[in-house]
């Protein structure tokens, strides 16, 4: 008997998520050393030394189910932000938060608006609730907020997706052009506005996006600790909204979908401003590095404001394949329908060069 069979044709149509290569991984098929993974837009500093000692203080009481309201963690949230209690959900990274969304919110039959190039998870979440998605030709490899504010209305949408910088394209929409995109929207259509890499925003950039809840019922708001804060490994995440958007996220919630560990480090994380203005500053030399290194080389890239840059390269797979072999992990997104392009994480200033030695050398074997 074929037993995917017995699953819907939905579940059978979804291509599963493909992370980036673990070191590990490419240890056992190479049998290297000394990589370098720039892959998956982590952290290259870790975590918060306080975020890393209250996990250990976590560990005391590993045999005890985590605090499934998470109650310490959204009364620091609460003195951050200034919204209610009932106005924050905890999420197992901020992947946990936009499937909670499409399983509130989506049905079959229903339909979701998400961009072309736009994180992967948006089409998948949605097809796993047997619910329809459409994807909206990118503009500059960016999101195009009048076509689909048109594209949500003609098609009866009742739910938006929205990454801002968007991976994995690192382009960013500016706060007058999000609050002008909500003011024009019908509020029975949920906007999910997804500020993963919000923390990486150059100054010039930023908007209070927590500050138009009042105004837009029908915003939610998600982030995550596994950027910026370093805790990748522990998922955990939140998102801002409407009490009664949150009550129904809470309703098909996992009772204890974060855990101790997760809960106390990023209590400890969100308190370490000076760690996420190191990782901030990092991050800005970094990005001069690669884009600097990347013109010299002569390839394009898409200007970014996470912490990640997308390039323009002939033969992308094998280029991609010899980066392995020389111990450099990057990330092939052509599954974002860009066949052409790699996407490099911004490390640490010797793995930024490594990579960009490694490149220098795989452009003169095709030279």
């Amino acid at each position: 008997m074929d037993y995917t069979q017995l699953a819907p044709d939905y579940i059978r149509a979804i291509a599963p998520y493909q992370p980036g290569k673990p070191i590990s991984e490419l240890e056992r098929e190479l049998g290297i050393t000394d990589i370098v993974k720039l892959a998956s837009n982590e952290n290259p500093l870790g975590a918060s030394p306080k975020a890393i000692a209250a996990a250990r203080d976590a560990l005391g009481e590993i045999g005890l189910y985590p605090d499934g309201n998470g109650f310490a963690l959204k009364d620091a949230l609460v003195k951050r932000y200034g919204v209610a209690i009932n106005q924050i959900v905890l999420g197992n990274g901020s992947n946990d938060l936009l499937e909670l969304a499409a399983r509130a919110f989506l049905a079959a039959g229903d339909t979701a608006v998400y961009s072309d190039h736009a994180f992967a998870v948006y089409p998948l979440a949605t097809q796993a609730v047997g619910a329809t998605g459409i994807s909206v030709a990118a503009q500059d490899f960016g999101h195009d907020l009048n076509a689909m504010r048109i594209a949500a209305v003609d098609n009866e949408a009742k739910l938006i997706f929205i990454a801002n910088p968007n991976n994995p394209t690192g382009t960013f929409l500016s706060g007058d052009a999000l609050h002008g995109f909500l003011t024009k929207l019908p509020q029975h259509i949920l906007v999910v506005l997804d500020e993963a890499y919000n923390e990486y925003l150059p100054e010039a950039c930023r908007y209070d996006s927590v500050s138009w809840l009042a105004e837009f019922p029908n915003l939610l708001i998600s982030r995550t600790f596994s950027k910026a804060y370093g805790l990748a490994s522990l998922r955990v995440g939140y998102a801002l909204g409407h009490p009664q958007v949150v009550d129904m996220l809470n309703r098909v919630r996992q009772p204890f979908n974060v855990n101790s560990m997760a809960l106390a480090a990023a209590t400890a994380a969100l308190q370490d401003a000076d760690f996420v203005q190191q990782t901030f500053e990092l991050n800005q030399r970094g990005m001069q590095q690669l884009t600097e290194g990347l013109a010299a080389l002569g390839l394009s890239f898409i200007p970014s404001c996470g912490n990640f840059v997308s390039f323009h390269i002939k033969d992308a797979g094998h280029v991609y394949r010899r980066l392995l072999e020389l111990g450099v992990i990057v990330r092939p997104i052509s599954n974002y329908a860009m066949p052409d392009y790699l996407r490099v994480s911004i490390g640490l200033e010797s793995q930024n060069q490594k990579f960009l030695s490694a490149l220098q050398q795989i452009l003169g074997e095709t030279a």
